[in-house]
């Protein structure tokens, strides 16, 4: 198994300088399986230079893309690069969005009001692929030959969480988790997706002096994120979903600091996700 990263941003797209090390696209990374389709963890903005990887390999092989996405909720922020992904405009293309059931209607009736004026100027309808959507819950499902188990998580509106088993590996995928005001205790939904994972992907996007003012906002600190790994007993961390006003600069010193805390000597490494890096499992 195979994890690379196309975005790892939060909360909005950011670009400069200052961005260059750990890149400014919103959440979006690919699962690859040996003898699988792609599996891919959200549909932020890093799906656009995804599809733009994926795309001349499927025209070398004269194919059109078979999918499936793994959605953990509605925010922007994670859905902002469906409509610029590029093996859609394939005919035969098939992208199937696993995503969390919503009050009033399912996927299929929600996210495509995002993606039709007067926000946007087509429609999915007219994307010659097809995007087919699979309301899910605190479910477990086989894609492919992977393992696939959704799990509800503390976060403003409907939001999952994702633990992918496959070649006798774990990734655990939580970008969105409103961390308790006392950040100590991790909800028992969020250590069974990340129980003795190999890979953790968590939401760090707030020092601890930022949660102090934005305390409700939906998010966990550097320091929570090394809790939750070190309470399942995961091997790896990598911090995700870094807040746009952090710069590389932000990153490395939070990432250092992470690293000095008593719980990550619980683990084996703790990083931060950066575009365009790839793990390979197989070697952790």
């Amino acid at each position: 198994m195979e994890l690379t990263f196309f975005g790892t941003r939060g909360s909005c797209p950011c670009a400069g300088e200052r961005y260059r090390k750990f890149g400014g696209n919103t959440s979006c990374a690919l699962i690859e399986v040996a003898g699988d389709p792609p599996l891919i963890l959200d549909l932020g903005t890093g799906l656009r230079p995804l599809g733009e990887t994926l795309a001349p390999l499927l025209q070398a092989e004269g194919r059109p893309l078979q999918a499936t996405a793994l959605l953990t909720h509605l925010h922007f922020d994670h859905i902002l690069g469906l409509p610029f992904f590029e093996p859609l405009r394939d005919p035969g293309a098939l992208l199937r969005v696993y995503g969390p059931r919503q009050e009033g209607g399912g996927l299929q009736e929600t996210l495509p009001k995002v993606v039709e004026p007067p926000f946007f100027p087509v429609q999915l309808t007219e994307l010659r692929g097809e995007v087919s959507f699979i309301d899910t819950g605190d479910d477990t499902f086989m894609v492919g030959s992977a393992r696939v188990v959704a799990r509800s998580v503390p976060h403003p509106g409907h939001t999952l969480g994702f633990r992918v088993e496959a070649d006798g590996k774990v990734v655990a995928y939580i970008p969105d988790h409103q961390a308790p005001l006392d950040r100590l205790v991790v909800p028992e939904s969020v250590l069974e997706l990340c129980e003795g994972a190999d890979v953790v992907m968590h939401d760090a996007q707030y020092s601890d002096e930022e949660f102090m003012e934005k305390a409700e906002w939906g998010h966990s600190t550097v320091a929570y994120a090394v809790r939750v790994a070190a309470e399942s007993g995961a091997k790896r961390l990598v911090l995700f979903h870094h807040d746009p006003s952090h710069s590389d600069r932000d990153i490395d010193k939070l990432t250092s600091v992470a690293r000095r805390m008593q719980d990550a000597k619980r683990l084996t490494e703790v990083t931060a996700a950066s575009e365009g890096t790839t793990i390979n499992l197989a070697k952790t």
